[in-house]
C-alpha cells in the first residue's frame, strides 16, 4: 500500500459555517485489481491524523464519485475495505493510471478529505488477437524487404502485464519485425528474406505468437497463411494518409462519420479496392463501422464524450491482387450537453430541533455533472420561502443551513426541493427532494379555556363525587404534550383544599373528598395546575370557583315561642278586644337559603279554629272576632311553620292564648305604653295576664279576709291567705331565698300573702289597686326587677340596666299596715311580669 500526499506547498480554503472549517487533504491509495470483497486498502487514522472513534463521532462518510461503491470505510476502526471486487480493464479502460475518486467527509467541523485510490493492473488478461487466421497473398516477384504489416496482439493489461514481444514460427523466407510509436503502441511487419517462387512454394503457415510479461506470463497466438500471387505490381493508395474530423457525442447509429477513398493504377480485378479496419481495438468495432465498398465510416454504437474523447483507427485498402494501403483515421468526440447534474445527499439532521440556532447544519450534499467545460458547471438552489438557506463550501459541495427560527407548531415538517442547474445550451436540471421532520421542543404551556370557571355541586354530597372537569390543551407533542393535573396548596374555612378536593392528574375531573354543608361554606375557590411532561417542565394555572347549592336540608326553628321548650308559652289577652286584635307575633328562622328558607305560618289546630289567625307571611296572630262569654279561659294553637323547600320541611309550636279581665287603668296604661313603644313585640304575654288575674283574686281574697275577721274578731295571731290554687304554683327546682328581706326568683307564679292582727280593727284597711311595671322597650327579653319603694309614689320610674341582665323599677301605692302587726307581717307584695320564656322570664326583686 502506497500513500501520495498531494498539494505538498498547502492550499486550503476557509468557509465559515457555524464556526466550521472546511479543508480539502488529497492522499492516495493503491490496491491491486481482482481484490475480493473486504480486502483491506489502508488504514486512514494515522494519514489523517485523528483518534480512534473520531471517524465515528464526526460521523465520517466515504462519497464515491463513480456510480458504484467499490468501497467501504469502517468508522469504528479507520479501516478502508473493498465493498466489491474491482477490475481495472472494465474501470479504466487503457487509461493509466485507474484512480478512483472518493472523498471522506468529517463534521463538526466540516472537513473533506480526497482519497485517490490506485487501481493496479495485473496480469489477468491472455493477449488475444482480433482472429484466429490472418491470410496473406503476397505476389511472388515481391522484392527481398518488403515489409507486411501484420495485426498486432490485444491485451487489456498495462505496462509489463501487455504484450512485451512477438515471436515468428522458423521458416526460411519470412522475419518478423517489431516496432513502437512514442505511445508504446506495438506494429508488427512480416519482412521477405527470401525470394518467393509461386513454383517452389505457392502458400506457406505460420505461427505468430504474443507474449507478455506479466507473472505467470500468458501468450496468444495465430496462424498465418500465406498465399503466393502472381504479379500484381500497384498497391491501392489513399488520397491522404492520414483523416481527421470531429463527431458530437451522442450521434444517432448510421452517423457519417469520415469517407477514405483509395486509388489503384492497375485494371481489372487488380485495381477494385476493398476497405477494411486494420489492426484496431475492439471497441472501435463496438462504435463505429466501415462500409468495405465505399470507405464510408458511420456510427455505429454510442459515442459517450464522458468514456472515450478521440478515437484513433487505421484503414486498409486492399485491391483485387491483395495489395493493400493504409490510412489513419483521428476522431475527435465533442461534449454534448447530455449529462444532468447529479445531487448526492452526504448527511442530513432529521428530525430537527425546533429550537435548532440559526445556521445549524441541516444537510451536506455535493453536486456534479460528468460533461465538461460550461456543461459541468453547476449553480444550486433552494425555495426563497423556506427557512433554510444554501451555501456552498468546495469543490461543488454545499451545506443546507438554518436561516430562520423554526416553530414546530406552525410547521412539523419541510419538503425542501434542490434545484441544480448547468450552465450548458441548452440548460439540464436535476431536482432533488429532502424531507426534514421538526422534532417538538417543549417550549408551550398548558393553557386552560379560561382563566377561571365555576363549578357547583349540591350540599350533602356523597364523598367521591364528581364536581365537573378543567381542561388544559398543550400544543406540543408526545410527553411534552402530556399534561397533569395538581392541586396547588390552599384553605377552606379552617381545613386545607387537599381535605376537601382532589383532582385526578390525568383527566382533570374534581371530585369532592367530603360531603359539604352549604350551611357552614356556602363557596370555596382552589387552583388547578396544569403541568406538561417536557423537561424543563411548564405549567398554568386555572381558578375553580365551587358553589354549594342549597339542599332543603333544614325543618324551620321557632324562635318565639320557644321551640322544644319544657314549659308551654302563655299570652294574655283582654276579653274586650275586638276583632283584628294582635295577641303576639310568632319567630321562625330557617339555615337553608333562598326559596328553601321562605316560611309560611299556618295554625294547624286551636280549641276555637274561629277565634285567631294567624298571618302566612309575618306570623303575627290576630283575633278573628271579638271575645264572648262563651270562649273558654284557655285557648291552645297548634302553629305550624312551613318552608318552600321541595320537598318542604315543617316545625310545629304550640301557643297558650289566656283571656283575661278586669285590667286596672295603669295596667291597661303600661300595656298601652309597652305596646306603643314596642309594637313590633305584639301583645301582652300569657305571663302578664295570669299575674293581673292573681292580683285582681287577691284583692277579693283580702277583702272577705278582712270582714271575717271583724266579726270574728279572732285571736291576734298572723293569718295567711294563699293565692287561689288555679294559678300555677312556683317551679319546684328554683330556690327561695329566706331572710328578712323576703326577695326570691319567681317565674310564672305570683303571690299575694297578707298578715292581719286582732287589733287592727280600728285600723283603715286600703284595697290594693294592681300595679305592673314599666317594660322596656329596648328588648323583648329582659328581667323585671321590683324593689319595695323607699317613698310611696304612683309615677313608674325608667327601666335601668344591669350587667347581667335586665331591670326595671316601680313604686307602689299608698298602703295601710296594722298598728300591732309583729315583725315578718305581710304588707304588701311587689309583681312583675316578663314576655320572654324559660330561664329568660326568671325575676328576682330586691
Amino acid at each position: 500500500m502506497e500513500d501520495c500526499i498531494r498539494n505538498r506547498q498547502g492550499l486550503y480554503l476557509f468557509v465559515l459555517f457555524s464556526v466550521s472549517r472546511v479543508m480539502c487533504i488529497s492522499i492516495r491509495y493503491s490496491v491491486p485489481e481482482e481484490k475480493k470483497s473486504g480486502f483491506l486498502v489502508a488504514n486512514v487514522l494515522k494519514d489523517l491524523k485523528l483518534g480512534t472513534g473520531e471517524l465515528s463521532a464526526r460521523r465520517a462518510q466515504l462519497v464515491s464519485k463513480s456510480t458504484k461503491q467499490y468501497f467501504h470505510l469502517d468508522t469504528h476502526t479507520g479501516n478502508l475495505l473493498i465493498n466489491d471486487k474491482v477490475d481495472r480493464e472494465a474501470l479504466c479502460g487503457e487509461t493509466d493510471p485507474c484512480l478512483m475518486l472518493s472523498e471522506i467527509v468529517l463534521q463538526n467541523p466540516l472537513k473533506i478529505y480526497s482519497i485517490e485510490i490506485e487501481i493496479k493492473d495485473v496480469n489477468d488478461n491472455t493477449p488475444k488477437f482480433s482472429k484466429k487466421e490472418f491470410k496473406l497473398y503476397i505476389p511472388e516477384n515481391v522484392p527481398i524487404n518488403t515489409q507486411f504489416p501484420l495485426e498486432s496482439a490485444q491485451d487489456t493489461d498495462l505496462d509489463k502485464n501487455n504484450v512485451q514481444n512477438y515471436t515468428l514460427s522458423s521458416n526460411e523466407h519470412f522475419w518478423l519485425q517489431v516496432k513502437s510509436d512514442e505511445s508504446g503502441n506495438k506494429y508488427l511487419d512480416l519482412i521477405l528474406v527470401k525470394p518467393l517462387d509461386r513454383e517452389e512454394a505457392a502458400e506457406f503457415g505460420l505461427t505468430l505468437t504474443a507474449v507478455d510479461g506479466g507473472e505467470p506470463q500468458r501468450t496468444g497466438t495465430v496462424q498465418i497463411n500465406i498465399k503466393v500471387l502472381d504479379i500484381n505490381d500497384n498497391f491501392p493508395q489513399f488520397t491522404h494518409s492520414e483523416y481527421k474530423v470531429r463527431l458530437k457525442e451522442n450521434s444517432l447509429r448510421g452517423t457519417l462519420v469520415s469517407k477514405v477513398e483509395a486509388r489503384d493504377s492497375d485494371f481489372g480485378s487488380n485495381a477494385r479496392i476493398t476497405y477494411s479496419f486494420d489492426r484496431v481495438p475492439e471497441k472501435i468495432h463496438r462504435c463505429f463501422h466501415l462500409n468495405n465498398l465505399t470507405g464510408e465510416i458511420t456510427v455505429l454504437g454510442k459515442i459517450d464524450y464522458e468514456k472515450e474523447t478521440s478515437y484513433s483507427m487505421s484503414i486498409r485498402a486492399t485491391d483485387g491482387g491483395d495489395l493493400s494501403g493504409h490510412c489513419k483515421v483521428l476522431v475527435e468526440i465533442e461534449d454534448v450537453n447530455d449529462n444532468v447534474p447529479e445531487v448526492s445527499i452526504i448527511s442530513i439532521t432529521s428530525p430537527l430541533a425546533e429550537d435548532s440556532p440559526l445556521e445549524t447544519l441541516v444537510a451536506l450534499f455535493s453536486v456534479t455533472d460528468r460533461d465538461s467545460g460550461d456543461n459541468g458547471r453547476t449553480v444550486c438552489s433552494v425555495e426563497v420561502n423556506l427557512p433554510f438557506v444554501l451555501k456552498p463550501t468546495m469543490d461543488n459541495y454545499y451545506q443546507l443551513l438554518v436561516q430562520s427560527y423554526l416553530d414546530r407548531e406552525k410547521v412539523s415538517e419541510y419538503n425542501v426541493t434542490i434545484t441544480a442547474v448547468d450552465q450548458g445550451s441548452p440548460r439540464l436540471t436535476s431536482t432533488r427532494v429532502i424531507n426534514v421532520q421538526i422534532s417538538d421542543v417543549n417550549d408551550n404551556p398548558p393553557v386552560f379555556e379560561k382563566s377561571s370557571c365555576e363549578m357547583q355541586i349540591r350540599e350533602n354530597n356523597i364523598p367521591g363525587l364528581l364536581i365537573g372537569s378543567v381542561r388544559a390543551a398543550d400544543l406540543d407533542t408526545e410527553k411534552n404534550a402530556k399534561v397533569t393535573y395538581s392541586l396547588l396548596p390552599g384553605k377552606v374555612t379552617d381545613g386545607l383544599v387537599a381535605s376537601y378536593i382532589s383532582v385526578n392528574s390525568e383527566s382533570g375531573n374534581l371530585y369532592a373528598l367530603r360531603s359539604l354543608d352549604y350551611e357552614q361554606i356556602k363557596d370555596f375557590k382552589v387552583t388547578v395546575r396544569a403541568t406538561d411532561g417536557g423537561s424543563p417542565p411548564l405549567s398554568s394555572e386555572v381558578t375553580v370557583r365551587v358553589v354549594i347549592l342549597d339542599e332543603n336540608d333544614n325543618a324551620p326553628f321557632f324562635l318565639y315561642p320557644l321551640q322544644n321548650s319544657t314549659s308551654p308559652c302563655n299570652e294574655l289577652v283582654p276579653k274586650s278586644v275586638e276583632a283584628g286584635y294582635l295577641v303576639t307575633k310568632v319567630v321562625a328562622v330557617d339555615g337553608d337559603s333562598g326559596q328553601n328558607s321562605w316560611l309560611s305560618y299556618e295554625l294547624l289546630k286551636a280549641t276555637d279554629p274561629g277565634l285567631f289567625s294567624i298571618g302566612a307571611q309575618n306570623g303575627e296572630v290576630r283575633t278573628r272576632r271579638a271575645l264572648s262569654e262563651r270562649d273558654t279561659s284557655k285557648q291552645r294553637l297548634l302553629i305550624v311553620v312551613r318552608d318552600n323547600g321541595l320537598p318542604p320541611q315543617s316545625s310545629t309550636a304550640m301557643l297558650h292564648v289566656l283571656p283575661v279581665g278586669g285590667f286596672s287603668d295603669p295596667y291597661m296604661k303600661a300595656v298601652e305604653v309597652s305596646k306603643e313603644e314596642h309594637e313590633e313585640d305584639g301583645s301582652l304575654t300569657l305571663y302578664l295576664v295570669i299575674c293581673l288575674a292573681a292580683v285582681s283574686f287577691v284583692f277579693l281574697v283580702c277583702i272577705v279576709s278582712f270582714a271575717a275577721i271583724k266579726i270574728c274578731r279572732r285571736d291576734p295571731r298572723e293569718s295567711f291567705i294563699a293565692a287561689p290554687p288555679h294559678f300555677p304554683p312556683a317551679r319546684p327546682d328554683i330556690p327561695e331565698n329566706g331572710g328578712d328581706s323576703q326577695s326570691g326568683s319567681l317565674s310564672r307564679s305570683y303571690h299575694y300573702d297578707v298578715c292581719l292582727t286582732g287589733g287592727s280593727l280600728s285600723s283603715e284597711f286600703r284595697f290594693l289597686r294592681p300595679l305592673i311595671p314599666v317594660f322596656s322597650v329596648g328588648d323583648p327579653n329582659l328581667n323585671v326587677n321590683q324593689t319595695p319603694p323607699s317613698a310611696s309614689q304612683d309615677i313608674p320610674d325608667q327601666a335601668g340596666k344591669t350587667e347581667s341582665g335586665k331591670q326595671a323599677r316601680a313604686s307602689l301605692s299608698e298602703d295601710a299596715a296594722p298598728r300591732s302587726g309583729a315583725p315578718g307581717c305581710t304588707v304588701n307584695q311587689a309583681t312583675g311580669a316578663n314576655i320572654n320564656c324559660g330561664q329568660n322570664d326568671w325575676l328576682t326583686y330586691q
